[in-house]
Formats: structure tokens, C-alpha cells, sequence
């Protein structure tokens, strides 16, 4: 008959062994289990690439090229941690100075979460074991607050009047001016807006942003109108981007680039403060948040409703469309079907 106190025993021993080691149980299954040689950065980073979204390609590819650069012919085993922090003080200190740098800390955190990307992709494809992940064990640097802030009305009226009023193509700028004012989007939600996202009848239009998400946002039935003309004038496809030029062309990211360098040669303080399109949503979200409160300013602004800082209460005091629609309405004083 079996000794189960003594199996018990060793067992137990054998635990206690384990964990004077540092070592999980798990980990030590993990480790008996036979990995495939990891292949070099310069192999793996188009395979992740490829596996990602456009919106992660866009925010660490720049810097997944970095390390092809520096470690494209060693295998994703072979750097330590401590070279790891070494790349990121590289990048932090040779980043490009713009007038908004804030020392290189950005790029140093965006490096390691590219990493961590990277390493996390490798550890599901089996390459290497979870406990193994050296960009795991590499702190972020601190993430400083953000300087932006919402506009003042008078400055407001200002950044209209010279989009309004030059340029190559002012009534585009201008109406990207009022849909990013009135929706608080972000600048890909509106580069992704197709005519077939527009719903005239309860002036709706379908907002599809980062992290794959969709919401339905009221808008006011002028902007509703402009923006059917828009479609309408300058042929955009019912599934094609609604936002084009005069010659058809869909916009991209470089007319917002375009349309702030321009408005900051007009006016100093928006050159001096580096304002872009994401002050406007603060702008937006901020005078919703003091007239209509935080759950609704929450809807207004598409976050998610399970993130850990939204608490219990969330559960009770979630948005309707029809009390979105009624702060849209407030705010551009105009009635709203749904209100």
C-alpha cells in the first residue's frame, strides 16, 4: 500500500524548496517544455507587424525599426534588462528636439512598451517563457501630467476666424474645426468617417476610434448638414472616407498638421502653447463635465465604461443618447431630435 504521508511530506519539502529558489511550480513546467530557437529581431518584428493594428504599427514602428537597427541580427533570448534601460537611455537622449520635448521621457516609455509588445507577442508564439520576458522587468519612466488644457471661448473664436479665413481650403478646415469641437473625436475616429456612418434622421453619426471601439454620437443638425454636403460635393463613397479635398483626394493626418502650423503663424500663443485638435476635445469634455457632470462628460467622450478608475457608481449613472444629445444641444443651442 502507498505512503501517501510520505509522498505528503516530500511534496511538501519539494515546495518549500521551490519557493526558497524563487521558483513557481509553474515555471518549473514551463521550463521543462521545449521552445523553438527564437528568432532574430530582423525575423520577428515584420511578423508582429503584420499581426497588429494600423494604430500600433503607427505608434511603435518608428521604434521597432530603432531596435532592428541596434539588435536586428540578435535573437529575442539574448538581451538582458539592463540592456534593455541602456536602449531606452539611447533613445531618450538622441530623440528628435521639438518645442514640446519633455527630455526624451516619451520616448524612452513608448520604447518599452514597443518592447513589451514585441516580448509579449513571443511568449504566445512560445519563443520564450513569460518569466523570461526582460521587458517585463524594465519600469516605464514616470509619465509626467499633460500640459493641455481646454480653450477659452475668446481664444476659440480666434482659432475659427483664421481657419475660416486662410488657407488653400478653408470650408474643409472649418468643418473639421466644428466636428471635433462638437463630438470631442479624435482625430482618427474622424479620419474614419464614411457617409455610411451618418444617420440623418436622429443626427447620429458612428464614431470608430482607437481600440477598435464604436459609439453613436449625437451631433447638431447644422454639422449634420455640412457634413452631407461635404460628402455629397466632393464625391465620397457611401463606405468611402467622408473627410476629402477639393479634388476628391481623402485628407490624412498631414492637412491637421497643416492646419495648426498655419493657425500658429497667425497666432503666436497657439505656436508658443503647441496647440493641436486633442485641445479641443479637453475644451469640449471639460465644459460638458462643469454643465452636465462626470458620467455624462464620460459617454460624451467614448471612454470605456469598465476601466478601473470609473468606480462602482458608474453601474447607476450611465448616459443616455438623449442626455448626450441635450448637452449637444446646450451647447450649440440648437434643439436635437433626441433631446
Amino acid at each position: 500500500m502507498k505512503d501517501t504521508t510520505a509522498s505528503g511530506a516530500e511534496l511538501g519539502a519539494a515546495r518549500l524548496l521551490l519557493a526558497r529558489m524563487g521558483i513557481s511550480p509553474a515555471e518549473l513546467l514551463e521550463a521543462a517544455v521545449a521552445r523553438p530557437q527564437a528568432p532574430t529581431f530582423a525575423e520577428y518584428v515584420p511578423v508582429v507587424a503584420a499581426a497588429v493594428t494600423a494604430g500600433t504599427r503607427r505608434a511603435y514602428g518608428s521604434y521597432w525599426k530603432r531596435v532592428v537597427e541596434r539588435w536586428g541580427q540578435r535573437r529575442l533570448d539574448e538581451p538582458t534588462p539592463s540592456e534593455i534601460e541602456q536602449l531606452a537611455e539611447h533613445v531618450k537622449t538622441h530623440v528628435v528636439a521639438r518645442r514640446n520635448a519633455r527630455g526624451g521621457r516619451s520616448a524612452a516609455e513608448h520604447l518599452i512598451a514597443a518592447l513589451r509588445c514585441l516580448y509579449r507577442r513571443a511568449v504566445a508564439d512560445g519563443f520564450i517563457a513569460a518569466a523570461d520576458n526582460p521587458a517585463l522587468k524594465v519600469a516605464k519612466p514616470r509619465r509626467l501630467p499633460s500640459t493641455r488644457r481646454a480653450v477659452a471661448d475668446t481664444r476659440l473664436a480666434e482659432i475659427y476666424e483664421v481657419a475660416a479665413s486662410t488657407g488653400d481650403d478653408p470650408a474643409l478646415d472649418s468643418l473639421l474645426l466644428r466636428l471635433h469641437t462638437e463630438t470631442a473625436c479624435r482625430r482618427g475616429g474622424a479620419l474614419a468617417l464614411r457617409p455610411a456612418d451618418l444617420d440623418p434622421d436622429q443626427c447620429l453619426i458612428l464614431l470608430r476610434e482607437k481600440a477598435d471601439t464604436m459609439r453613436w454620437q449625437p451631433v447638431s443638425p447644422t454639422l449634420m448638414r455640412y457634413l452631407l454636403r461635404h460628402a455629397e460635393e466632393r464625391g465620397a463613397t457611401e463606405a468611402g472616407q467622408l473627410l476629402r479635398y477639393r479634388n476628391g483626394q481623402p485628407i490624412t493626418r498631414r492637412r491637421y498638421d497643416y492646419l495648426w502650423a498655419r493657425i500658429g503663424e497667425h497666432l503666436p500663443w497657439v505656436y508658443v502653447q503647441q496647440i493641436s485638435t486633442h485641445w479641443l476635445r479637453h475644451t469640449t469634455l471639460t465644459w460638458v463635465e462643469r454643465n452636465f457632470g462626470y458620467a455624462i462628460a464620460r459617454a460624451y467622450a467614448g471612454h470605456s465604461e469598465n476601466g478601473g478608475d470609473v468606480g462602482t457608481t458608474a453601474t447607476y449613472v450611465k448616459a443616455t443618447l438623449q442626455e448626450i444629445a441635450g448637452a449637444l444641444s446646450a451647447l450649440t443651442n440648437e434643439p436635437h431630435p433626441l433631446s
